[in-house]
C-alpha cells in the first residue's frame, strides 16, 4: 500500500515538472521570436531618391494651330532681319555720299605736314580722276547747265546734256590739273583743313577764308590761293576752245574764277560741318584718306 502512494506521488512530480519544462521551454520560444522580427519599415519619400523629370509641355493637339505660330515667329524675325538691313544701307550710303562730296582734307586735332611729290601725286589723282565723286560733281553741275539751257546752241535733250557734261569734265580736268602743278611749284597746301575752333560763326569765317587763302610749305603762314584761282581761270579759257558760238577766253576764265569762289567756299562750309551733318542723319565719320 505504501509502495503504491509513492509510486503514485512520483509519478506525479514527474508530471508536474514535465508540465513546468514545457512552460519555460515555449516562453522562451516565444521571446526568441519576437526579438528577431525585422522592425516595420519607414516610409520612403520617391522624389528625394529620384532625379527630378523635366515637365513635359503638352503637346498641341491641333497641328495646324502649331505650324501657325511657327510661321508667325519666323515672319517677325525676317521683318526685323529685313529692318536692321535696310538700316545699316542707309547709313553705309549716307557716308559714302558724304566722302564723295567733301573729298581728301585734313580732320580736326590732326597736325598738317608738309606734301611729298608722290603724296602730291596722289592727291590729284584722288580728286580729278580716281574717286567716283569727281565725276557726280560735274554731273551735277551739267544738270544744272541743262536746266539754265547754256549754251542755249546745246539742245535740251541727253545729247545737249552729253556734251554739257563733256564741257564741265573737261574744264574741270584742266583746271585741277594747273592747280596741281601750281601749288607744287609754289609749295602750297591744296587741301581743306577743319577747323580747330568751336561755335558755328568761327568755323563757317574760317571756311569762307581758306578758300581764298592757304598755308605754305610751313603750314603756318595764309598766301592767297594763287594756284587754286590761277588753274580756275585757265580751265574757263580752255574751255571756250569747244563752246559753241564765238567766245572770249578770257570772259570764261572770269566767269570760271567767280564759280570758284562761291562753288569753293559752299564746299569748305560742307567739309566743314560734314561730322555734325552726319550725326544728326545717323552715319558715322565718312572714312577720309589721310596724306
Amino acid at each position: 500500500m505504501v509502495t503504491i502512494l509513492e509510486t503514485g506521488h512520483a509519478r506525479q512530480t514527474q508530471a508536474i515538472l514535465f508540465v513546468v519544462f514545457l512552460l519555460i521551454a515555449f516562453s522562451s520560444a516565444g521571446a526568441q521570436s519576437t526579438a528577431e522580427l525585422p522592425s516595420a519599415p519607414e516610409p520612403q519619400n520617391p522624389s528625394a531618391s529620384e532625379p527630378p523629370q523635366e515637365e513635359k509641355k503638352p503637346q498641341s493637339s491641333n497641328p495646324a494651330e502649331e505650324a501657325a505660330e511657327e510661321t508667325r515667329k519666323m515672319t517677325i524675325d525676317a521683318a526685323h532681319a529685313t529692318i536692321h538691313m535696310g538700316e545699316a544701307a542707309m547709313v553705309h550710303a549716307r557716308n559714302w555720299e558724304a566722302s564723295w562730296l567733301t573729298g581728301v582734307f585734313v580732320e580736326k586735332g590732326r597736325t598738317m605736314l608738309p606734301l611729298t611729290g608722290q603724296e602730291r601725286r596722289q592727291l590729284y589723282l584722288q580728286q580729278t580722276l580716281v574717286t567716283p565723286g569727281a565725276y557726280m560733281k560735274r554731273m551735277f553741275a551739267a544738270g544744272i547747265d541743262q536746266v539754265r539751257g547754256v549754251p542755249p546752241a546745246w539742245d535740251d535733250g541727253w545729247g545737249g546734256y552729253m556734251e554739257r557734261y563733256a564741257s564741265r569734265e573737261g574744264q574741270f580736268i584742266s583746271a585741277n590739273t594747273l592747280a596741281a602743278f601750281g601749288n607744287a611749284a609754289l609749295r602750297y597746301e591744296p587741301r581743306y583743313d577743319q577747323c580747330q575752333c568751336k561755335g558755328f560763326w568761327p568755323r563757317a569765317r574760317h571756311a569762307i577764308v581758306r578758300n581764298f587763302l592757304t598755308y605754305d610749305q610751313s603750314e603756318q603762314q595764309l598766301r592767297p590761293q594763287l594756284g587754286l584761282y590761277a588753274g580756275s581761270f585757265g580751265g574757263g579759257m580752255i574751255s571756250a576752245a569747244w563752246k559753241p558760238g564765238p567766245r572770249n577766253a578770257f570772259a570764261e576764265g572770269g566767269r570760271a574764277m567767280l564759280g570758284q569762289a562761291g562753288y569753293g567756299a559752299l564746299l569748305n562750309f560742307f567739309i566743314e560741318f560734314a561730322g555734325d551733318i552726319n550725326r544728326k542723319i545717323g552715319a558715322g565719320k565718312p572714312e577720309i584718306q589721310q596724306y
